[in-house]
């Protein structure tokens, strides 16, 4: 064995959850040495890129299909990247404040949003209530032209959104920088694993190939393709849904506005956010299940089709799904949103729940903007899985597929994958500095 490709521990996919479990690992376990591999040119070319998500830190508080419980523990993980990002004065940098808040539309909805504002102000005791005259004060565009009632809970002064990109690649600085044999392998894609003895062979594209004791492959959609080549996780089949966004032309929102998730949907309701990289207004996403593992390159079809392994129980998934009225519907009006000619019109529909004086010509198809996120179907119970999923026989190999907010949990995640990789290898992990750090902050 070749000791210059020999590492105690081996990361694939050099997004948000490879990079913080890499950090975590370098500064917080007595772990030797680290790679980490990923496979285009750069950190966080994908799903972390800022084009690639909502841009936004999932506290739980606006995000209406969590239920208390999801929320307590994704509030947790949130204040974990906070706490990072704080410590290492990323402030105004890659983590930003604006105004955020959960948007009711119509008495329904109205009494919905007081509800869960008493259930809720426990855990959140920052939101506040805001009725729509308290609205025209704060997002003059939210009330103008309304004949709906409405109403909010919001937070003022609180960090709202992330440049995930950035943080990624600070993850990997403040890695090598606690541990000198962190190793990062750029344009390096794993095409295989194999377990030879009590050691994993990782082969590259590129004909390299590397060992190590312990392998964490958080690779998106790739991690289940990776998984079945070896075996495991059979009884899954990865469902890519693609989010796509529209600008708006008009400043006419300085807060993240999220709208109620109707419960029957099973992917994110339209939001509105001023975007942290081109300045203006984004609204979205849309929800598109496309046949690729990745929204915008060119990736092999016969990958998808390994990753969807598609049988007699993933096609009964899709008949639960679309048997649904709201469901088919919903499915329908996300494919129409791609054609071109129609979308604009089509879309605008949408986001007028949030900004009524929007007109079609007021937006603009974000060319290049969103991301594709793997949903899990789970092949024995026919169901559609939702929130991160993991592969761990509990023999040296671990698999992630991480949909929103994957990133945002990514060190509640790296924590949990670290004392998992330490507890194999028989070594420590400092939990106190950990709780010191990023957990009390």
């Amino acid at each position: 064995m070749n000791i210059n490709n020999y590492f105690n521990v081996a990361i694939i996919g050099g997004g948000i959850s490879g990079t913080s479990l890499m950090y975590v690992l370098a500064k917080y376990s007595d772990v030797g040495s680290i790679a980490l591999f990923e496979k285009y040119g750069e950190i966080a070319s994908v799903n972390s890129n800022a084009k690639s998500n909502s841009q936004t830190l999932h506290c739980g508080d606006i995000e209406t299909n969590y239920t208390f419980q999801k929320a307590a523990k994704v509030k947790k993980t949130a204040n974990m990247l906070k706490h990072y990002a704080l410590h290492h004065g990323y402030n105004e940098r890659y983590i930003f404040k604006f105004k955020k808040m959960a948007l009711g539309v119509g008495e329904e909805e109205v009494a919905y949003i007081k509800k869960r504002y008493e259930e809720f102000k426990e855990l959140y005791p920052y939101m506040e209530l805001w009725d729509d005259s308290r609205l025209s004060e704060l997002e003059n565009a939210l009330t103008e032209e309304r004949n709906e009632p409405i109403i909010a809970m919001g937070a003022m002064d609180e960090y709202t959104a992330v440049d995930f990109g950035s943080i990624a690649k600070s993850f990997v600085t403040n890695a090598k920088g606690a541990n000198e044999d962190c190793e990062l392998f750029l344009n390096h894609e794993i095409r295989q694993i194999k377990k030879i003895g009590d050691k994993f062979r990782l082969d590259c594209k590129n004909g390299e190939y590397f060992f190590s004791d312990y392998v964490v492959v958080d690779a998106g959609a790739h991690s289940l393709l990776l998984a079945h080549e070896m075996g495991y996780g059979l009884e899954y089949s990865a469902l890519p849904i693609g989010g796509s966004f529209f600008f708006s032309n008009k400043e006419v929102l300085n807060s993240k506005v999220y709208t109620v998730q109707n419960p029957k949907l099973p992917f994110a309701a339209v939001h509105g956010d001023p975007d942290i990289v081109d300045g203006r207004v984004r609204f979205g996403p849309t929800a598109l299940a496309l046949p690729k593992l990745e929204r915008y390159r060119s990736v092999h079809f016969l990958d998808f089709l390994e990753s969807l392994s598609p049988d007699p129980e993933v096609f009964e998934v899709f008949y639960d799904l679309v048997k649904d009225d709201d469901i088919r519907d919903y499915i329908a009006k996300n494919f129409m949103y791609e054609i071109p000619g129609i979308r604009k019109k089509l879309f605008v529909k949408e986001i007028k729940k949030i900004v009524p004086a929007l007109t079609s010509n007021d937006i603009e198809y974000a060319e290049g903007v969103g991301g594709l996120r793997p949903q899990v179907i789970d092949k024995i119970n026919k169901k559609l899985l939702f929130g991160e999923a993991k592969i761990d026989k509990q023999d040296g190999i671990v698999f992630n597929m991480t949909p929103s907010p994957g990133a945002t949990s990514c060190l509640g995640n790296a924590y949990e994958d670290a004392k998992t990789v330490c507890k194999y290898l028989g070594i420590k992990f400092k939990e106190y500095d950990f709780n010191k750090d990023l957990v009390e902050g």
